[in-house]
């Protein structure tokens, strides 16, 4: 008996945070911090500007060892990469850059776009994709599955499974709550990391989590409640802990220091072609 009620408790939240604001980005996890904890995810940055305040996106930059998967939530923008693909991505779409032995890739606002919202995700890679070939995945705001007031942008909520492959067993969905309406996330078996970041509205998830803060559940396989307080929008994510050291370079994790060694040494390669070619200053 008692361990039937044992397994109905929701779980609580352990920490919470508003992160460390950078002009229009508000970083609220990253691998020095929470990442340790919360792995494989390790970074996490809400980002919103307005177009006309100058801010003019993201330039060329490199990754390896990670994936990083972006939400964009409101405007359009123009991406390019070096496994080739560039284009438009539009609001209620998703990156996905696996950048494994090294890429390089860019995000700008699309001409007559005035405003910019989303999240950008790092997931650290298993040894098996940390140095694997660069993989881009871009899914139009239509190719982005939905079970209830979920978007399942990683990973598989009920019946919708996103197309993007999860390099390791993980979660991470968009979840949209009018006022007043409450919604409870069961985790898949395994998945004892939990955590929920909130871009607008207030939550209750076991305590409150309010707009641009973070908040990390204790780390069990219960279920997670939601209470919304006025219409609510969030991400939430849900793993199996990461079980390698987390080995940092300045735009790069892997699990060890040959491996670092190895995604670094591609991404100088990398850049001094894109030199070359005259697409960095």
């Amino acid at each position: 008996m008692t361990a039937a009620v044992v397994a109905t408790e929701a779980r609580a939240i352990v920490y919470r945070t508003r992160g460390a604001q950078h002009g229009p980005i508000t970083r609220l996890m990253s691998p020095g911090d929470l990442g340790e904890f919360l792995k494989p995810f390790v970074f996490l940055d809400l980002f919103g500007f307005d177009v006309g305040g100058g801010h003019k996106g993201f330039g060329m930059h490199p990754h390896s060892g990670i994936a990083t998967l972006t939400w964009l939530i409101e405007g359009d923008t123009l991406y390019e990469d070096t496994t080739g693909e560039q284009g438009v991505l539009h609001g209620g779409g998703v990156e996905w850059m696996r950048a494994g032995n090294g890429v390089w890739h860019t995000g700008a606002p699309a001409p007559g776009v005035k405003r910019v919202r989303g999240f950008q995700l790092w997931v650290a890679l298993p040894a098996s994709e940390e140095n694997a070939p660069a993989q881009s995945i871009y899914l139009a705001p239509s190719q982005v599955p939905q079970e209830g007031p979920a978007r399942v942008l990683l990973g598989c909520y009920g019946a919708a499974q996103s197309a993007i492959p999860a390099p390791a067993p993980m979660n991470y969905l968009a979840v949209e709550l009018k006022d007043g309406e409450r919604w409870r996330y069961t985790p898949p078996a395994g998945h004892t990391i939990g955590w929920v970041a909130v871009n607008a509205g207030r939550l209750d998830a076991g305590g409150p989590v309010d707009t641009g803060e973070l908040a990390v559940f204790e780390e069990s396989g219960e279920a997670i409640d939601f209470l919304a307080s006025g219409d609510t929008s969030f991400v939430l994510g849900s793993a199996v802990k990461h079980p390698h050291e987390l080995v940092m370079g300045h735009y790069s994790v892997h699990t060890s220091r040959a491996t670092l060694d190895q995604g670094e040494a591609e991404i100088r390669r990398i850049g001094a072609t894109l030199r070359q070619e005259g697409r960095l200053g």
